[in-house]
């Protein structure tokens, strides 16, 4: 029997695009085997067990939750980004919040890859096409010599500035501490350097958090700012970008396209005109998606778990609270 902390995996697994709660439950054991793991389906089910908890594992947690959790003392993100927890209560209360940061960086990577391929080969048109028995030839370019831009930070900013310099493209990006990006980066600008990287980029990737300095950063002066032969990606979070600004950029062809993993709100209305543009391609917030994530989301707690069973707050990987 183990003598470890109770640990929740809770209802909000479910209902998040990250591995399923059985998924998750059989790496967490493979890796812990020791654990003492409750699981929770429903919401209920989850108040009633996070009376006993001292950890939680959730996507999202949400405020109200935390009344009913007097034992918790440490929260296991399942995203990178934090905007789904109250960030103030949790410290208020001295609970511990980890994030995943890092499990998703290979494939949101290689999903942006596949996003500037799409774009440079024109694969969209050939699809587009394909569908209504057309055949028209047309010109595909080479992303090779192209400059690509990223604002963020982080395992996924890293990973896609890799694939970036790997086909020779010219990477330059914002990040709060410029002076620590990677080698694959040509030139780092900090975020009040946003403007240069808009200016030069032929293909910007959004990799930033949500934070209240994110939330709206891209509007109409700056999507404006960009080149018209630019396409914009954005796998970080939807409200960075003002879609109805994006809309109309790209109905009027300020720039050349958008590549879009999440939106402000998901699922995304019927009513965007998002949906019908032909420069547009859209993914349902799957770009984090993989057959290894159960695995290695279970491999960052167990670490994280060695930590909190030592007692060694400074061991904890990603924690942010």
């Amino acid at each position: 029997m183990s003598s470890g902390p109770e640990v929740l995996l809770s209802h909000t697994v479910d209902a998040s695009h990250w591995a399923s709660t059985d998924e998750l439950r059989e790496s967490i054991e493979r890796a812990v085997p020791d654990v003492d793991l409750r699981v929770a389906r429903t919401p209920p089910e989850s108040a009633e067990l996070l009376g006993s908890a001292e950890v939680v594992l959730a996507a999202f947690l949400p405020s109200s939750f935390l009344d009913d959790a007097p034992d918790l003392r440490w929260v296991q993100a399942l995203s990178a980004g934090v905007d789904f927890f109250d960030l103030e209560a949790l410290e208020e209360r001295g609970i511990v919040l980890t994030t995943a940061a890092g499990v998703h960086a290979e494939p949101v990577a290689e999903q942006v890859l596949g996003y500037l391929l799409t774009f440079e080969r024109r694969i969209h048109t050939g699809i587009r096409q394909q569908s209504r028995n057309v055949w028209e030839r047309y010109e595909g370019g080479e992303i090779r010599a192209k400059t690509l831009g990223i604002i963020g930070l982080g395992a996924i900013w890293e990973r896609v500035a890799h694939y970036g310099k790997a086909f020779d493209m010219t990477v330059i990006g914002t990040k709060a501490h410029p002076e620590t990006a990677p080698d694959a980066v040509d030139e780092a600008f900090a975020p009040d350097g946003l403007f240069e990287v808009l200016k030069r980029a032929d293909y910007l990737v959004v990799a930033c958090p949500l934070t209240e300095e994110t939330r709206g950063l891209l509007g109409t002066r700056e999507l404006s700012a960009m080149k018209s032969n630019t396409v914009l990606v954005n796998i970080a979070r939807g409200e960075i970008v003002d879609e109805e600004a994006l809309a109309y950029v790209l109905q009027q062809d300020v720039i050349r396209g958008a590549a879009l993993d999440v939106f402000s709100e998901e699922p995304f209305p019927d009513d965007s005109p998002l949906w019908n543009l032909s420069n547009v391609v859209m993914t349902p917030h799957m770009a984090g998606s993989t057959p290894a994530k159960s695995d290695r989301i279970a491999a960052l707690f167990a670490t994280n778990l060695a930590a909190y069973a030592n007692d060694e707050p400074d061991a904890f990987v990603n924690r942010v609270v």
